[in-house]
């Protein structure tokens, strides 16, 4: 990333020591922790990205009426939200009920989500002066994910809450393209052609991911997740120049909490090598390369999250059930306690949470140590 370009974090420590909420220790011993920091579990945790949302009918029924990212912005409803995968699954850890767009329209960014489509961007970012629009956040911009946090923490207890961000690459994408995109055209069209704006939009997206990251840090989760979605587009050698920096940037800025650091993306087993070098403690896998596979290429130290198809759940439970210990043997034979059981992508809307429960009771018994 270019230096004269680059937009340092609003909010740095000036003590340069590490500030870890005080409320994160009840889940300190958590098995999900415990994977997480390569430590002898009980059981492989599990936890299923996108497990609080549109499978669950008590989600459908308490977000009836209310648009996506008013949703977010109403601490009593992401408690609720957030807490009823862990009510209805038993997962071992709860992921915070929001979205990666919700930093953008907290420092002025026109966006909405649209059923049935995604984020919209009413003004996309296209040009130098767009770019003065990308401020960094201010943890007074989202006081609502500081007080649904502490509601969380405080009724977790021991359980795990796992705060997220999308990461500058996918964001950057929608900020270019205007919302969802299959070829990303216009986002590689700056990245190839215009460097040092790319450069720029992305120096800025991590300043912007950091802060919404330390606010959630700072309020108590016990980890964060790093959602790249869309950067399984590119190859190994424009996610090394063009990508990686930033990300690197994202992960350095939150490193001194000492929380873990999950990575994931959609379609990256080309890029796991360089993924475990950005700065996570845990690299996500999706379901197309197997779990040993993915640890040779992602290099030793680091715990691993995945990798069940989401669409085995759709599957006679025998089927999942035997799929499932696939997984599991998959990373037994790593000879380390650092693996976190989840899917390969998210619930899909679809989807029977029976199945989800079920698998959560089978993972648990079958990984018992």
């Amino acid at each position: 990333m270019s230096e004269t370009t680059a937009v340092q974090p609003a909010v740095p420590n000036p003590a340069g020591a590490a500030r870890p909420p005080a409320r994160r220790g009840a889940a300190h011993d958590s098995a999900f922790l415990r994977a997480c920091r390569n430590e002898p579990v009980p059981h492989t945790p599990v936890w299923f990205m996108r497990q609080a949302g549109r499978s669950l009918p008590e989600y459908l029924k308490v977000r009836e009426g209310i648009p996506m990212l008013d949703s977010c912005m109403r601490p009593e409803l992401v408690k609720e939200i957030t807490l009823q995968p862990v009510r209805r699954h038993k997962v071992d850890a709860a992921i915070f009920f929001s979205d990666i767009v919700v930093p953008l329209k907290a420092v002025g960014i026109d966006v909405d989500i649209k059923p049935g489509v995604g984020p919209v961007i009413a003004d996309p970012i296209r040009t130098r002066a767009d770019l003065q629009r990308l401020r960094p956040l201010e943890p007074s911009d989202v006081p609502y994910i500081t007080e649904a946090v502490g509601l969380l923490v405080d009724e977790l207890g021991s359980t795990p809450l796992i705060g997220f961000a999308g990461a500058p690459y996918t964001l950057a994408s929608y900020l270019v393209e205007g919302g969802p995109s299959k070829n990303h055209e216009r986002t590689k069209a700056m990245m190839y052609g215009e460097p040092e704006l790319w450069a720029e939009l992305v120096d800025r997206l991590a300043v912007i991911t950091a802060g919404f990251l330390k606010v959630q840090i700072e309020a108590g989760v016990s980890a964060v997740q790093l959602f790249d979605s869309w950067v399984g587009s590119l190859a190994p050698d424009d996610y090394r120049r063009f990508v990686m920096p930033a990300s690197t940037r994202v992960f350095d800025a939150v490193a001194e909490y000492g929380v873990p650091r999950i990575h994931f993306g959609v379609g990256t087993g080309e890029l796991l090598s360089l993924m475990g070098q950005v700065g996570a403690d845990v690299v996500g896998v999706d379901w197309r390369v197997p779990l040993h596979e993915a640890a040779r290429r992602v290099g030793p130290g680091k715990a691993l999250q995945g990798n069940l198809d989401p669409a085995v759940l759709f599957a006679p439970t025998k089927v999942v059930e035997t799929r499932a210990r696939e997984v599991l043997h998959s990373a037994s034979a790593l000879g380390t306690s650092g693996h976190v059981f989840n899917l390969g992508h998210g619930v899909l809307p679809s989807m029977d949470p029976d199945a989800l429960s079920r698998l959560v009771a089978f993972v648990h018994e079958a990984s018992a140590r």
